[in-house]
């Protein structure tokens, strides 16, 4: 029996679910060494699971996510510039409003000096950014393996990218058992015990 590539359960994840979700990743640190903790299929795996729960709930199109790797400084000034936090922090999530204009609307009325691509079936979600240095303080920390703290914080960015937080007890209850029910089928142990 073949063993399955991080790509191949990628594939299997979208083809079940019927929705996909495109991950670009962008890594950012100087570290070295970070392949041997996890790889690009890996994020992409994760981010897919944790989205294909989310279309299991409600209603999802194929969309692209970006996963950008990033050292404290860059985190921190995020959350200063973003969130009024002047400190480093584990995982950000940005949004896209996908209300695009009509684009051919725009065209038509000579606003756009560029040929008309297919946007129809484009969706962006958003970005999650990750603080690869964070992740290690808090995996060491916390006793826990590195690489199940990086599947816990990319699936708790793309959670977050689908409208879910933590704000209050309800709804951190809510994201929090997706997150446990997603990292469970990886054997990763509930992060929040």
């Amino acid at each position: 029996m073949t063993e399955m590539t991080s790509a191949d359960q990628v594939q299997q994840i979208s083809s079940a679910q019927s929705v996909s979700l495109e991950v670009d990743v962008q890594n950012a640190i100087s570290s070295k060494g970070i392949e041997s903790v996890m790889t690009e299929s890996d994020l992409a795996l994760w981010a897919n699971r944790a989205y294909s729960k989310v279309a299991e709930l409600s209603a999802r199109v194929d969309s692209q996510v970006t996963i950008r790797l990033v050292e404290k400084a860059e985190i921190t000034e995020l959350n200063r510039d973003y969130r009024g936090k002047d400190k480093a922090t584990n995982v950000l999530s940005f949004p896209v409003d996908n209300d695009f204009p009509d684009i051919e609307q725009l065209h038509l009325e000579g606003d756009l000096d560029f040929p008309i691509t297919e946007f129809a079936d484009f969706n962006l979600l958003g970005d999650v950014i990750i603080c690869h240095e964070v992740i290690e303080e808090e995996a060491l920390a916390q006793s826990k393996q590195i690489q199940h703290h990086y599947a816990h914080m990319v699936v708790h960015g793309i959670l977050h990218l689908c409208g879910y937080d933590h704000q209050d007890d309800p709804t951190a209850e809510e994201m929090e058992a997706l997150e446990v029910d997603v990292l469970a089928q990886y054997e990763i142990t509930n992060p929040y015990l």
